[in-house]
């Protein structure tokens, strides 16, 4: 699936993949903590994303905590998004972090999948 793949590791608490799909779209995996502390670096890697492809995929399958600074980053990452005229999708939330999405409304505002496979067919 993947043509291109970088990858950036925060100081033991969050893990960021971004790979490209044969049809262009990237696919920006995280592991860890979404917290302040990894949150410049997501931001970097989201932005840089949506400005190059024409959608993009955030997999949360293995983000085992994520605060308002994630949020913010998703919610900055969706306006780039949209002020292109590409998409972002969110992937496979664990119980907690898709609870804190609903509670905020980011759900509501960033399409949702349960499975990085289903963001991808959108």
């Amino acid at each position: 699936m993947a043509d291109h793949f970088e990858r950036a590791a925060l100081p033991e608490r969050l893990l960021i993949t971004r790979s490209t799909t044969g049809g262009g779209v990237c696919l920006v995996t995280l592991a860890g903590e979404v917290d302040l502390d990894g949150c410049r670096q997501l931001r970097d890697v989201l932005l840089s994303s949506v400005g190059s492809a024409p959608g993009t995929v955030v997999d949360l399958g293995e983000v085992a905590f994520l605060d308002s600074s994630g949020i913010n980053v998703l919610i900055s990452a969706h306006r780039a998004a949209t002020e292109r005229g590409v998409w972002l999708r969110l992937a496979a939330p664990r119980k907690p972090v898709r609870r804190v999405l609903a509670l905020v409304g980011v759900d509501a505002l960033i399409a949702c999948y349960p499975s990085v496979d289903e963001a991808l067919a959108g």
